[in-house]
This record gives C-alpha cells, sequence and structure tokens, in this order.
C-alpha cells in the first residue's frame, strides 16, 4: 500500500468511480455517481488516503482516519475504514486491503478496526461479517 499524495487525487477519485459505477449497475445506491474532489482532497492531504497498485495501475483505494462521528458513543481506540474501493479487474483484493488495515491499525495502537458501512447495504454487510467484522 502506498499513501496517496496530492498529485493522486485523480487516481482515487477514478477508482471510486469506477467502484459507484458498478455498484450503481448491481442496484445498489450507496455512493454517488461521482465523486467529487472536495470531498476527498481533505483525507488526502491528511495522509489518510492509501492506494494498491499493480504494477504501474492503482488497483484499489481505501481511506484510515482516527475518528468518526457515527461511532462517537464508542470512544474506544480505533483506526476507521472509509471508501475501500477496489476495481473490478482486482476484484478480491479488498479482503488483503482489510488484512493490512487491521494489522495497521493494531501497530498504532488501536483496539478496534471499524467500517464505515450502510445498514441496509446487506450483500456489503455479509462480505464485512465473512471477513471477520461484527454488527
Amino acid at each position: 500500500m502506498h499513501r496517496a499524495g496530492p498529485g493522486e487525487i485523480a487516481d482515487v477519485l477514478a477508482v471510486l468511480d469506477e467502484a459507484a459505477a458498478w455498484l450503481g449497475e448491481q442496484g445498489v445506491r450507496q455512493w454517488p455517481q461521482r465523486f467529487e474532489r472536495e470531498w476527498v482532497e481533505p483525507a488526502v492531504l491528511a495522509g489518510e488516503t492509501w492506494l494498491a497498485f499493480g504494477g504501474e495501475r492503482v488497483l484499489a483505494t481505501v481511506t484510515l482516519d482516527r475518528t468518526d462521528g457515527l461511532w462517537a458513543d464508542r470512544p474506544a481506540s480505533a483506526t476507521y475504514v472509509h471508501r475501500l474501493a477496489v476495481r473490478r479487474a482486482a476484484a478480491g483484493l479488498g479482503g488483503e486491503i482489510l488484512d493490512w488495515a487491521a494489522t495497521r491499525a493494531a501497530t498504532e495502537g488501536c483496539q478496534f478496526l471499524r467500517l464505515d458501512c450502510v445498514a441496509w447495504n446487506r450483500r456489503l454487510r455479509a462480505y464485512y461479517e465473512a471477513a471477520g467484522f461484527q454488527h
């Protein structure tokens, strides 16, 4: 994994937009059709967004941060997974990224790795639960 830099925001957006289009084709309305630069740039500039490569090609992106307002009632030390997206050509890479994120969180002393996932997306919830996460 490679920390995304300011010059790679277009790469982050390309992966997110491809994933959003695929989700839309599957009938999942979780993400917008297109992501705006302003939505991802703060996390990139904060050093929270990562890219996975296959050779020279960007295959996936994920943002990891240490706060999430939706989890404010659970103050334990945690890393939060946001905007995990994988290009269709690299389907299956998501599990490896989750494993990497869990290792990174533990290395940073976090007790938990928590996910940003809408409750109604049963398919995504099943994917995360199969990876060992609990709803």
